[in-house]
């Protein structure tokens, strides 16, 4: 179900943890997953779940619960923007509205040739240097301007 590589890295994650602690690493397990797999299917739950020996509604708990996992298919760059309260009073809301009309689609939505998926998100920890938005869970871009978001989707092209 996982790619020989996905394995070595979930098994190297496993190794941070006490033998007999394998369900430690899920949170890693079902992100390097999602990384190959582009999202998280009940499939790939129920993978996940067995290699690490635990029950799948377990796995499907934490999948479910956090907001950096995708139990349906989304866009190739998912472009997540804070809008806690230090970001939405240095503009993100001005940035959410120009990424809307920039990319066609509203928020929770993908663009038709899928690939770009627009989200908005809680407080990410770096309010100084708000407004922010972080892409594909891995990258987070900070101060954003609208000049900055138009060179960031050049960028993703």
């Amino acid at each position: 179900m996982l790619s020989a590589e996905s394995l070595a890295q979930i098994d190297k994650e496993i190794t941070k943890y006490p033998e007999g602690h394998k369900s430690s690493a899920v949170m890693s397990a079902l992100r390097i997953a999602q990384v190959e797999k582009g999202w998280l299917s009940n499939e790939t739950i129920e993978f996940v779940a067995q290699y690490l020996e635990m029950p799948t509604i377990a796995v499907y708990e934490v999948a479910s619960f956090y907001n950096m996992y995708e139990l349906e298919p989304i866009g190739r760059h998912k472009i997540t923007v804070c809008t806690n309260l230090s970001c939405t009073l240095m503009g993100a809301l001005d940035i959410m509205g120009h990424l809307q009309k920039k990319l066609g689609i509203g928020i929770g939505e993908t663009t038709p040739d899928g690939k770009f998926t627009l989200r908005e998100s809680e407080c990410m920890g770096a309010c100084g240097d708000a407004p922010l938005c972080t892409v594909n869970n891995h990258k987070m871009h900070s101060f954003l301007t609208t000049q900055k978001i138009d060179e960031l989707l050049d960028s993703l092209e």
